[in-house]
């Protein structure tokens, strides 16, 4: 089984110029003024009562630009007769669809058919950051909305991989070894579902022993929480759960990594001197994280008049409108 971050190569090295020059920071300012008020206000109320938003729009965001680009083709819903991206096994426990919802409907009302539901997913994300302590950054916007949503499209990295393996996929997303370091820092505010870790507590790679490098505290104390609830859960960063901060390459190097994937970060010699610099150096990470979020946010971009603005993010629009 595999989770988190999807990639195909689906740009040249002569698109991406091209993309970037027609995503711009306010790209709204004039067709859509309050457009980014609008995400920001809806995005505050949810923080300020569920903290774990942060958590769930990077995953969003992830999942969307891993598989076609940033185009919302993560949003959309299966119906009777066809299955979209939500159905693939990785993205079942995405969650935060309502708070799009809720923000576009918003947006709708103030502005009718400007909004793409691709750049509200952006947005939401660029704000919740912020408010988990993570960089305020501005983000080029001007994305529009895919027209496919298909399951076997859908083809991620697993928890389980090694740096090289995963590295590879980053790859075929004009994406660096520093920026796939970065990117998964965002696990700064994540969880884990047991059945994706649960492998290294008991029976490592068959050895019939827990993986030797986790720390021993760590693995007992996942141990009891795997046992007492079905499909338990793990803060991926055990120490600062809820704040998108540094802490997180601490708490790998320090052997407390819960997916073998975080953990082979602080290991691997390629990877390891990134993960030293950004646990040395908060501010460091901070701009990182910030300027790869944007990176990740130029993939797959359809623009001009490329695909739509959905008027529900859920549904593709009717032929003719």
């Amino acid at each position: 089984m595999r989770i988190s971050i999807p990639l195909f190569l689906i740009l040249s090295v002569f698109i991406v110029p091209l993309v970037t020059a027609q995503l711009k920071v306010g790209f709204y300012s004039a067709t859509c003024p309050r457009a980014e008020q609008i995400v920001r206000q809806v995005v505050q109320k949810r923080f300020a009562s569920d903290r774990s938003i942060t958590a769930a729009f990077l995953r969003m965001y992830f999942h969307d630009c891993f598989v076609r680009g940033c185009d919302a083709s993560i949003l959309i819903d299966s119906t009777p007769k066809k299955q979209s991206e939500k159905d693939a096994v990785p993205n079942q426990t995405v969650r935060g669809f309502e708070i799009i919802d809720e923000i576009k409907t918003n947006l709708e009302a103030a502005c009718p058919g400007k909004v793409s539901c691709a750049d509200i997913i952006s947005l939401a994300t660029r704000d919740s950051v912020s408010l988990a302590g993570g960089p305020s950054y501005q983000i080029p916007t001007g994305r529009r909305d895919g027209l496919v949503s298909n399951p076997n499209d859908v083809n991620l990295p697993g928890p389980s991989d090694s740096v090289s393996q995963a590295l590879q996929i980053f790859k075929a997303k004009k994406l660096t070894l520093n920026d796939m370091v970065t990117l998964l820092g965002g696990h700064s505010v994540g969880i884990a579902h047991c059945r994706f870790f649960q492998d290294r507590l008991s029976n490592f790679q068959g050895t019939g022993k827990p993986d030797s490098t986790m720390d021993p505290v760590l693995v007992s104390k996942l141990t009891r929480v795997c046992a007492t609830q079905q499909d338990g859960t793990a803060f991926l960063d055990q120490n600062t759960s809820f704040i998108l901060d540094n802490e997180f390459y601490n708490q790998i190097k320090k052997k407390r990594g819960v997916m073998q994937i975080d953990q082979e970060l602080a290991l691997d010699a390629s990877s390891a001197p990134i993960v030293n610099n950004f646990a040395s150096n908060p501010a460091l990470f901070q701009k990182n994280f910030a300027a790869a979020l944007v990176k990740l946010g130029n993939v797959g971009a359809l623009v001009g008049k490329a695909g739509e603005i959905r008027k529900k993010c859920r549904v593709f629009n009717k032929k003719g409108t």
